[in-house]
């Protein structure tokens, strides 16, 4: 396959997760806009790794890539339940103060 397949795929789900990032009032959908992105970032790697066939850093990036955002959901996920503990809710605008 071509290397324009794989940019145009990546481009179009990095377009979906910015939405997502932009549009969602949840802070999980929010996450969840971040990790496409995230995703379309892998798929650049591995496509632009495949005309180097003697290294594998766009394999080991993308390696990276995943460990970072697994722990990254981690954090976030545990941030977003004690927020929910405080405020009772997850939507971004209501949380506008850190001390009451």
């Amino acid at each position: 396959m071509p290397l324009q397949h794989f940019l145009i795929v990546a481009a179009a789900l990095f377009c979906i997760g910015l939405a997502i990032a932009v549009t969602k009032r949840h802070f999980i959908g929010i996450l969840l806009g971040i990790e496409l992105m995230l995703n379309a970032v892998n798929i650049n790697l591995v496509a632009f790794s495949q005309y180097d066939p003697e290294r594998l850093s766009g394999q080991l990036f993308s390696l990276f890539v995943i460990v970072v955002a697994a722990a990254e959901v981690a954090i976030a996920l545990a941030i977003i339940l004690r927020v929910y503990g405080h405020y009772q809710t997850v939507d971004p605008d209501e949380v506008d103060e850190l001390k009451k």
